[in-house]
C-alpha cells in the first residue's frame, strides 16, 4: 500500500505480533549500537576500509590488548606477591630470560622478515594463534616454572607482530593519509582501545576471579585477532620488486649473527635515519627503565600501605599514559619538514628532565619525567617514521621499518633491565639513566654529523640501485 506521499509501505512494518507498534529498543541497545557505529566510523575513516588499513587497525588494537592483559595477569606474580627482594629476583629472572634471547632474536627476526615476500598476513595471524595456545597453557600452569619461558614466547610474538605490522603499513595507506599520520593513528587506537579498555577489562576480570581468568580472556582476544588478520587485503603483501634494506651478508659466514646485530643500527638506513633512530632509542631506553623501576620504588616504600603504593604507581602511570596520547596526537598534526630535528628536541627534553628528576628525587619529579618521556617517545617515533619515509626509497621502506622497530624494542628491554638492577632510589636511578642517556644522545648528534662514539657505527648514507637515499 502507498502512503500520502505515494511511497509504498509494508503494512506489517512497525507492528508487533499483537498488531500494535513494535517496542522501541532499550537504552542499553541504543547505547551499544551508538558505540558500534562510532567505532566503525573511527576505524574506517579516511578510506581505511577500502585501503585495508581498517583490519590492520583492528589487529593492532588486539596486539595492544594482548600485551595489556598479559601485563595484568603477570603483575601480581612478578611484582606484588612477595617481599621486595623476592619480587626483584623474579623480575630479574624474567628479564634475564628476555634479554638473552633478544640479543640473538633482534638481528634474526628483522632479516628473516625482510626476505618475507608473501605470507605476511599469515604471519600476523600465526602470532595471535600461537599466543592463544600459550595463554591456555600458561593458565593451566600458572604457578610452575613454565611461567617465564611462556611469558618470553608471548613477548617475542608481540614484538614479531610489531615488525610485520611496520612492513605491512606502507601497503595499506589510504589516499587521504601519509605514513606518519597512519602510524600515529594506529598507536592512538592501540593505546586507547587496546591498552586502556582491554587492560581495565582484564583488571576487572582478575579482581572478580583471578589472574588465570585474565589469561583465558587473552586467549579469546587472540583467537578473534587471528581471524581478523586474515581479512587484511592481499595487496598488503610485498611486491615482487620490493628491495630489502638488510645488510648483505655473505652466505656461510660464521659472523652472520654479529654482523646482523651491527646492521640493526648501521647501514643501510643512512645518516639522518640512523641519527633519528639513536635519539628515539635513547627515549625508549628511558621509558623501559621507568616501567619497571617505578614499580620497585613503590614496593620499597615499607611504611606505605598497599593503597599508597598503588597511588604512587598510578601517578606515574597516568603521566605516562597522558604523555603517550598527547605525543601521538601532536605528532599526527605536526608539520614534519625536519623530522631529525624533532627527534633531537624530544630526546634533549627527556634527557634534561632526567637530570632534573635526579636532583629533585621526588615522586612528582618522577611523574614529570614519565610525562615528558612518554610525549617525547611518541613524537620521536613519528619523526623516525617520517625520516624513513623521506630518506629511504619506496622499494626498501618496509624493510627499514622492520629493522628500526627491532632496535627500539632492544633499547626498551635494556632500560627495563637497568630498572630491575638499580636500587629503588630516585636519585641513584635517574642519575644512572641520565649518564647512559647522555652517551646515546651524543651518539645521535655525532651520527648526524658523520662521526660516532662507537667504532663501526658510522652514518654512511645508503646507496640503492635505481633510487637515491636523499629523495
Amino acid at each position: 500500500m502507498a502512503d500520502a506521499t505515494g511511497n509504498h509501505t509494508d503494512p506489517q512494518a512497525g507492528a508487533s505480533p499483537a498488531g500494535g507498534p513494535s517496542p522501541a529498543p532499550g537504552p542499553g541497545r541504543r547505547a551499544s549500537a551508538a558505540v558500534r557505529r562510532g567505532a566503525r566510523r573511527v576505524f574506517h575513516a579516511d578510506g581505511a576500509d577500502r585501503s585495508g588499513l581498517a583490519p590492520l587497525s583492528y589487529a593492532t588494537v588486539a596486539n595492544f590488548a594482548c600485551d595489556a592483559i598479559l601485563a595484568v595477569a603477570l603483575a601480581n606474580t612478578l611484582f606484588f606477591s612477595a617481599a621486595t627482594a623476592e619480587s626483584r629476583g623474579k623480575v630479574a629472572l624474567y628479564l634475564l630470560v628476555t634479554v638473552a634471547p633478544f640479543a640473538l632474536i633482534a638481528p634474526v627476526i628483522g632479516p628473516a622478515l625482510d626476505r618475507l615476500r608473501s605470507g605476511r598476513r599469515l604471519t600476523v595471524s600465526l602470532t595471535f594463534s600461537a599466543r592463544a595456545v600459550l595463554a591456555v597453557i600458561l593458565a593451566l600452569n600458572f604457578d610452575s616454572w613454565l611461567l617465564y619461558p611462556l611469558a618470553l614466547a608471548m613477548l617475542v610474538l608481540s614484538k614479531t607482530f610489531g615488525v610485520v605490522k611496520a612492513s605491512i603499513t606502507p601497503h595499506v595507506l589510504p589516499p587521504a593519509l601519509d605514513l606518519v599520520r597512519t602510524n600515529s593513528r594506529l598507536t592512538i587506537l592501540g593505546h586507547v582501545c587496546g591498552s586502556v579498555v582491554a587492560g581495565a577489562l582484564a583488571a576487572g576480570v582478575a579482581w572478580l576471579w583471578d589472574s588465570h581468568a585474565a589469561l583465558w580472556l587473552l586467549a579469546a582476544v587472540a583467537l578473534v585477532a587471528a581471524y581478523v588478520a586474515m581479512t587484511i587485503p592481499a595487496h598488503a603483501e610485498a611486491s615482487a620488486d620490493e628491495e630489502s634494506a638488510t645488510l648483505r651478508i655473505q652466505r656461510g659466514s660464521g659472523r652472520a649473527v654479529a654482523r646482523g646485530l651491527k646492521a640493526v643500527l648501521t647501514r643501510p638506513l643512512g645518516r639522518t635515519v640512523l641519527a633519528t633512530l639513536w635519539a628515539e632509542s635513547m627515549i625508549r631506553f628511558m621509558t623501559g627503565f621507568l616501567t619497571l623501576f617505578l614499580a620497585f620504588v613503590a614496593k620499597a616504600q615499607e611504611n606505605a600501605s598497599a593503597i599508597e603504593q598503588a597511588g604512587l604507581l598510578a601517578i606515574a602511570g597516568a603521566a605516562g599514559g597522558i604523555g603517550t596520547f598527547v605525543g601521538n596526537a601532536v605528532g599526527a598534526r605536526t608539520e614534519l619538514g625536519r623530522p631529525s630535528r624533532i627527534a633531537t628536541y624530544a630526546a634533549g627534553a627527556s634527557l634534561s628532565t632526567a637530570i632534573v628528576a635526579a636532583f629533585l628525587g621526588t615522586i612528582w619529579a618522577a611523574a614529570a619525567f614519565a610525562l615528558i618521556a612518554a610525549i617525547a617517545s611518541a613524537l620521536g617515533k613519528v619523526a623516525l617514521d617520517s625520516s624513513i619515509q623521506t630518506d629511504i626509497p619506496d622499494a626498501a621502506r618496509s624493510s627499514a621499518f622492520g629493522r628500526s622497530e627491532t632496535a627500539l624494542q632492544l633499547a626498551w628491554v635494556f632500560g627495563g633491565a637497568l630498572g630491575v638492577l638499580l636500587p629503588p632510589d630516585f636519585t641513584v636511578g635517574f642519575s644512572v639513566v641520565a649518564v647512559v642517556g647522555a652517551l646515546m644522545f651524543a651518539q645521535s648528534l655525532l651520527t648526524a654529523r658523520g662521526t660516532t662514539l662507537v667504532p663501526g657505527l658510522g652514518g654512511n648514507r645508503p646507496r640503492f640501485p635505481g633510487g637515491s637515499a636523499g629523495q
